[in-house]
C-alpha cells in the first residue's frame, strides 16, 4: 500500500463525513474522492461520471507502462511519480489551437492504448474524440476534465458520447489540478496493485 501523510488522511476522514460516495462502484469513489480531496469541492460527487470498469481499464493500462498524455504542462506537473509527455507546440498552429495541435501529434506517436489527460483545453478534448472518430486515435481511457465557460462542458460530453472509456464531469468546473488528482487517484491503484 501507498504511504499515507497523517493531513491527508485526516482530509479523507473529513470527507467522508461530509459527502455520501455510495452510488461509485469502490474504484470509481477512489477516484472521485481524490478529485474532492484536491479541489475542497463537494459538488463533484454529484457531477463526476466514472465508473468502475473504466478505472479498471486506466489502472491496468498504467499497470502495463502505458504512456501518458496530458494537453497542458500544469496537468504533467500534478502527477506523482510518472513521466507524462506533453506536446503542446510552443507557437499557435493556423487554422487550430495550440493544444488540439498537441493532441494531434500525441495521437501520431501513441496511436493506440495512451491513457489521455485533459484538465484545460476543451480543444484538447475535442480533438481526441474528432481523432477517435476518424480511427486515427485509440486511447486506452481518457480523462476529460477541462475547465472554461466555452466549450467545457460540451466537449465533455461528446467524450461521454463517443464510446471511449472516460472519467468526466458534468458542467463547466475541471481544470489542471482535478485531471491530475483523478490520474494521481489511478497511479495510486496501479502502484498498489504491482504491490
Amino acid at each position: 500500500m501507498t504511504p499515507v501523510h497523517p493531513i491527508e488522511t485526516e482530509s479523507y476522514r473529513i470527507l467522508s463525513e461530509r459527502v455520501d460516495l455510495s452510488r461509485y462502484g469502490p474504484l470509481a469513489a477512489a477516484v472521485v474522492a481524490r478529485v474532492i480531496h484536491a479541489s475542497a469541492d463537494l459538488e463533484y460527487a454529484a457531477t463526476v461520471v466514472v465508473d468502475d470498469d473504466a478505472v479498471e481499464t486506466g489502472v491496468a493500462a498504467l499497470a502495463g507502462g502505458a504512456p501518458i498524455v496530458v494537453d497542458v504542462e500544469m496537468v504533467r506537473h500534478g502527477m506523482a511519480g510518472v513521466d507524462a509527455e506533453c506536446f503542446l507546440p510552443v507557437t499557435a498552429v493556423e487554422g487550430t489551437t495550440r493544444s488540439a495541435a498537441g493532441i494531434a501529434l500525441a495521437a501520431e506517436r501513441h496511436p493506440e492504448g495512451a491513457v489521455v489527460v485533459i484538465g484545460c483545453a476543451p480543444t484538447a478534448l475535442e480533438e481526441v474524440v474528432r481523432l477517435h472518430e476518424t480511427g486515427r486515435f485509440s486511447p486506452a481511457l481518457v480523462i476529460g476534465l477541462p475547465v472554461g465557460f466555452v466549450g467545457a462542458a460540451e466537449s465533455k460530453e461528446r467524450l461521454r458520447t463517443s464510446g471511449l472509456p472516460a472519467i468526466s464531469n458534468v458542467g463547466e468546473k475541471g481544470g489542471s489540478a482535478v485531471a491530475a488528482a483523478a490520474t494521481n487517484a489511478l497511479i495510486r491503484l496501479a502502484k498498489d496493485r504491482r504491490g
